[in-house]
């Protein structure tokens, strides 16, 4: 019991903290809401696709909510260093529950965060004219639980190897940057080169953004079978690994 209330208490307090920093709240969404109008509205009118009977705002929007995720998970591993520097890390060490509650709770609360931040940008997104049915948006809150628990224990991952904020920042920029840009969240992969198509295939945002799509669209550069085996391959993977390195941190 005593676990499950750790697991709770650091829950609470990862969730209670992102919805208090009311900057940090607005500048997550703000830079969604940037790509939508430059990238949906901007360029959607000159973008068409053969054969398709889907707009162009509607085709990123599942990217922008998948890069949305990206940012808000990896970004909560901040958490941990923030934590270590004002001394509050150390009081949780010490206290009777084992580390594996505490990566939990820290992975359940930044996906939590993550998830809602999700929501929020889908929600804008069809406002501003994306194209989803009732069915496409309970098909994806699932998925966004499963991206935003794989990518939040990767941020916790970067986090127990750095020492530093600037570290921290350093890795996640190298990561989270192409990672999106190579995902096909603005684009087709199919119009892309072959060599750089052989990329995207190990970049995990890529299964990310076309198991999402899939639910809008209904199709997707991949058999979504391929899609949710290899985002839930990616999670568990992550989650063990964050456990690992977390337990490892002295």
């Amino acid at each position: 019991m005593s676990e499950l209330i750790a697991v709770y208490t650091i829950w609470l307090r990862e969730v209670k903290r992102y919805f208090r920093a009311k900057e940090r709240l607005i500048g997550s969404i703000m830079q969604p809401i940037f790509w939508f109008l430059i990238f949906g509205i901007g360029l959607g009118s000159s973008i068409q696709f053969i054969g398709m009977n889907i707009n162009y705002f509607s085709f990123i929007s599942p990217g922008i909510v998948a890069m949305s995720l990206l940012f808000t998970s990896i970004f909560s591993g901040v958490s941990v260093i923030w934590d270590r520097e004002f001394g509050f890390l150390k009081e949780i060490l010490v206290a009777p529950v084992s580390r594996l509650s505490i990566v939990i709770g820290k992975a359940l609360g930044g996906a939590t965060t993550a998830t809602a931040q999700g929501i929020i940008i889908l929600i804008i997104s069809i406002l501003l004219g994306a194209k989803m049915s009732i069915q496409s948006i309970l098909m994806m809150l699932p998925m966004m639980v499963v991206v935003s628990l794989g990518f939040v224990s990767l941020g916790l991952i970067i986090a127990s190897l750095m020492d530093t904020m600037e570290g921290f920042q350093l890795i996640m920029n190298f990561l989270v940057q192409p990672m999106f840009f190579l995902s096909g969240a603005l684009f087709p992969l199919t119009t892309l080169p072959e060599w750089l198509r052989m990329i995207t295939y190990i970049d995990p945002m890529t299964y990310a953004v076309e198991a999402l799509r899939y639910t809008v669209m209904g199709t997707s550069s991949f058999s979504i079978t391929i899609s949710l085996a290899f985002v839930f391959a990616f999670t568990v993977v992550m989650s063990v690994i964050a456990s690992w390195a977390f337990s490892r941190r002295k």
